[in-house]
């Protein structure tokens, strides 16, 4: 079989890099990531010819996954952005190139995959369309263990953490649970006194830490699930 293409569709901050390095590490093959952005700074009329290199060099490459963030930044609706034209026609030319080796993987990722070009989705260039969501309570479970296990001694109630962190992704968890350890650390040396983290430091930092997710936005990630979604 040839290479299996790969679209990750979700809110931002839901892992969508981690989960495309974990597949690399699975399959034991190197993984390069290509910017958009770099892209970008070729200028309108370069970006095409800057990503036809880029695929040309990678074709050489035996047993790679190639990870494309933000993918929608080369290859939105045509439509409405005139200006990524000719990026997205050459992204569309370089695909079947590049899935004719059965050791190459192209894993793209998008925060909206509605906002991307409909000859990108059309079956034939991408084998899945995956949805990466928020945590769910027992994802956040474990991700809150993991971080009081490193940030504190005292018995923090993680199903009271999980209530109170319905929207958060695991980055604005661990960006509270950083704010409660330093909290503590601040006391201590006010105090002069060991003073571990507590319940009350975590609520405070979580209600201090401005979510990265919406209802509005989660809602969205559904109704993109029910139409775009190929597992």
């Amino acid at each position: 079989d040839s290479g299996k293409h790969v679209i990750l569709t979700g809110p931002p901050g839901t892992g969508k890099t981690t989960f495309a390095k974990a597949v690399a590490g699975r399959l034991g093959w190197p993984f390069v990531e290509l910017f958009p952005s770099r892209l970008a700074a070729e200028g309108a009329h370069g970006r095409a010819g800057a990503l036809r290199d880029f695929f040309e060099a990678a074709y050489d490459i035996e047993h790679l996954v190639l990870f494309i963030d933000e993918v929608d930044e080369i290859a939105g609706r045509r439509a409405a952005r005139p200006d990524t034209e000719g990026v997205t026609n050459e992204l569309l030319k370089a695909i079947p190139a590049f899935r004719a080796g059965d050791d190459r993987l192209l894993v793209c990722a998008t925060n909206s995959v509605r906002d991307l070009d409909p000859a990108l989705l059309r079956p034939g260039r991408f084998d899945y369309v995956l949805p990466i969501g928020p945590p769910d309570p027992d994802a956040r479970a474990a991700l809150w263990r993991v971080f009081l296990g490193g940030i504190t001694s005292e018995e923090v109630p993680v199903r009271d953490l999980v209530a109170i962190t319905e929207l958060f992704t695991p980055a604005d968890v661990e960006f509270a649970a950083r704010k409660a350890a330093q909290a503590a650390f601040e006391r201590a040396l006010t105090t002069g006194a060991d003073s571990p983290a507590a319940l009350d430091d975590f609520r405070t930092a979580v209600a201090a830490t401005r979510p990265t997710l919406s209802r509005a936005m989660l809602r969205e990630f559904e109704e993109d699930i029910e139409r775009y979604a190929r597992l």
